[in-house]
């Protein structure tokens, strides 16, 4: 989510540790790693056909993650071990020198600056745990937006950078990463912004995202699809801690001529409803709501204001995990990894990880 509230780091934290301090975090982890932290889960990849276990984060900027904050969201991949990492907000340039052409699948390397911050990210990645995945990223020009993929070796995806599945062609800002499996598509999605006033950068770019977003659902029904990342809205009042606080916000005075534009951006009706539609007629569920109905306040939103001002405490569940009907019986859990208001469990960011777990098919069981 776009932040209008929280002040953002700058990528010159003086918090951040050095290159070493980066390995010595990844020795730590490797470390773990051979203690058999995940015993639970021993050997249980090996055996499966497709990913079952999956966690999608806004990580508001993967480098001061890496910097800042890279033990605790570690400690949460042993813990959890996913099959597949959905990254959003990685705020990592594309590669390219000013004046050529950018390169959406590479991070930028051609200034003394962009190199070290190229190093330290692929120093972290290249260590366990995340040395076991496969990896692509999708860039924007500059450090914005921008998304990253993650996928255990052992699975072969193919995979494209856009809405409409061309190898090719990237979204604009690097929104979107598609994994196609052999029974299921994973769409990984930084969804714009809706923004506060009827203009090209805001509502008129999110109305004809979330047009896009359904036809290609539409387009794709052939097989089931699990859609996760920083969707950018809240579907019902029971997905925000304070309905009335959000339906009637306002920046500087502003007030939309159209009704269902006014409030929150990812709290206004029209959003609401568009997202609706896709549901509905994509034949999607929020993996969340199927096995959580009601309002958690301590641990049922992804997003929370900064601890300091009026948004204190004022939350919205706007990352998602959204799984075609077909995929009902098999969802085991769909749980938010962040609670309370002074982001206990936000790795650093103002969103928090979340995670699905599917039960295994019985086609999964002699592959990897």
């Amino acid at each position: 989510m776009k932040r209008f509230f929280k002040p953002v780091e700058k990528e010159g934290s003086s918090k951040k540790p050095t290159i070493h301090s980066v390995n010595n975090a990844a020795e730590t982890t490797q470390k773990a790693t051979d203690n058999n932290i995940n015993n639970n889960d021993e050997g249980l990849t090996k055996n499966k056909k497709e990913p079952t276990k999956f966690l999608t984060w806004n990580a508001n900027s993967f480098l001061l993650r890496v910097k800042n904050n890279w033990p605790e969201f570690t400690k949460l991949l042993q813990e959890s071990d996913p099959d597949v990492i959905a990254i959003q907000e990685v705020r990592l340039p594309a590669a390219g020198a000013k004046g050529n052409p950018k390169n959406p699948r590479e991070l930028k390397d051609d200034t003394s600056s962009s190199r070290e911050e190229k190093q330290i990210v692929m120093r972290a990645i290249s260590n366990s745990p995340l040395k076991d995945y496969n990896f692509w990223w999708s860039l924007s020009d500059t450090k914005y937006a921008g998304t990253a993929l993650f996928v255990k070796k052992c699975f072969n995806p193919k995979v494209s950078f856009s809405l409409n599945q061309t190898g090719s062609k990237h979204e604009p800002d690097g929104r979107v990463i598609l994994a196609e499996f052999e029974s299921f598509r994973l769409l990984n999605t930084y969804v714009p912004n809706n923004g506060w006033k009827d203009e090209e950068t805001s509502f008129q770019r999110r109305r004809k995202w979330d047009q896009r977003m359904l036809d290609f659902v539409l387009q794709n029904l052939d097989k089931p699809l699990i859609w996760c990342g920083d969707l950018n809205v809240s579907h019902e009042e029971t997905d925000v801690s304070h309905p009335e606080f959000f339906s009637s916000a306002k920046l500087n005075g502003y007030t939309p001529p159209n009704k269902e534009d006014c409030g929150q951006p990812g709290f206004t009706l029209s959003e609401r409803k568009r997202f609706g539609a896709i549901l509905k007629q994509g034949k999607l569920l929020d993996a969340y709501r199927v096995l959580h109905e009601d309002k958690d306040m301590e641990r049922g939103f992804s997003w929370s204001g900064n601890p300091v001002g009026k948004y204190r405490g004022k939350r919205m569940r706007i990352d998602y995990f959204i799984v075609s009907e077909t995929l009902k019986d098999r969802i085991v859990a769909c749980e938010m990894h962040g609670q309370g208001i002074e982001l206990q469990g936000f790795c650093g960011s103002d969103h928090c990880p979340v995670s699905l777990k599917l039960s295994e098919t019985d086609t999964n069981s002699d592959q990897c």
